[in-house]
């Protein structure tokens, strides 16, 4: 099978046979935005008849970076690549490689990717979240994704947290995705007075503090710098929350942590988001659902693809 991952920045296509975590082949490009739409699918056909020529593919998988109708095959829009809104995703590769294709959303599949091969795979139900510069997620129930049907399920980053969040910008990604955590750091840099750690996190961005990122604050956490450890367990309680409230809902027995933002480590991220989402849960279900890292790494889309 041939899996593709379609991003914003980036474009892959692996060939694996959906029963085992391993790619046989990898092909990796570099998306150019200014080329829209037009110039990705180029790309596709470029290295997918490379993969084509050199393996017996019977089928094709494609993991959006963007909201999709899966079981039509249809990308709803993209909100980083123009050129996109309403395309027959599916129908297109198959006019085009001459395989037949499925189409999910890269967070319902890099989910579906954990539940076959990855964190969940010996559960029954997984709730998959990735944490970056936004925030997604996935609920897959007998390594079958829910909602494919549906223009968006399984949304937890557009959670509103609490019921004064009135504006729809308000939301769980708002407060606890990437460009948050950095943002709520730089308006301490330059709200607060000089100290050890302002200066810590200042030298780590090369003294301009619009050029600090969340991994510049994730390795000064890591290093005890206690500005960048409150900022991470803000945005962990905040995802806590959503967490718990989605466990109150579906009761998964396992919830996978992606995204860049995780690899803050147990100190930094996970642990606090565990105690988020025990003080917020529903007694009932509370330590009903193991809180654990994705374990497929930055593949983990082309296998679900591939699944």
């Amino acid at each position: 099978y041939l899996g593709i991952e379609i991003g914003g920045t980036k474009l892959q296509l692996g060939v694996g046979t959906g029963d085992e975590p391993r790619l046989i082949a990898l092909e990796r490009r570099d998306i150019d935005a200014a080329r829209g739409a037009a110039g990705i699918r180029e790309q596709i056909l470029e290295a997918g008849r490379l993969l084509l020529d050199r393996h017996d593919i019977q089928r094709i998988g494609i993991g959006f970076g963007g909201p999709v109708f899966g079981d039509r095959g249809l990308v709803q829009t993209s909100h980083q690549i123009s050129g996109w809104d309403q395309f027959p995703l599916a129908d297109w590769c198959r006019e085009q490689l001459g395989k037949p294709a499925a189409l999910g959303n890269d967070c319902d599949v890099a989910a579906l990717a954990e539940a076959c091969f990855g964190a969940g795979r010996d559960r029954h139900s997984l709730f998959y979240v990735t944490v970056g510069t936004g925030i997604g997620g996935g609920f897959v129930l007998n390594r079958r994704i829910h909602g494919t049907n549906r223009p968006a399920a399984a949304e937890i980053g557009h959670l509103r947290p609490g019921l004064d969040c009135t504006d729809s910008h308000d939301t769980i990604e708002s407060r606890a995705a990437g460009p948050a955590i950095a943002a709520a750091v730089q308006k301490i840099l330059a709200d607060s007075a000089i100290s050890p750690d302002h200066k810590d996190l200042l030298a780590r961005c090369g003294g301009n503090s619009s050029q600090l990122t969340t991994r510049h604050i994730a390795e000064a956490a890591n290093a005890g710098n206690s500005l960048a450890i409150d900022a991470y367990h803000q945005a962990a309680r905040v995802l806590g929350w959503g967490l718990a409230q989605m466990t109150t809902l579906l009761a998964p027995e396992v919830v996978v942590v992606g995204g860049g933002v995780s690899l803050a480590g147990d100190d930094g991220f996970f642990n606090p988001l565990r105690a988020a989402m025990a003080e917020y849960a529903f007694r009932p279900l509370l330590d009903s659902a193991t809180v654990v890292p994705a374990a497929l790494g930055e593949e983990v889309v082309v296998h679900g693809a591939v699944a």
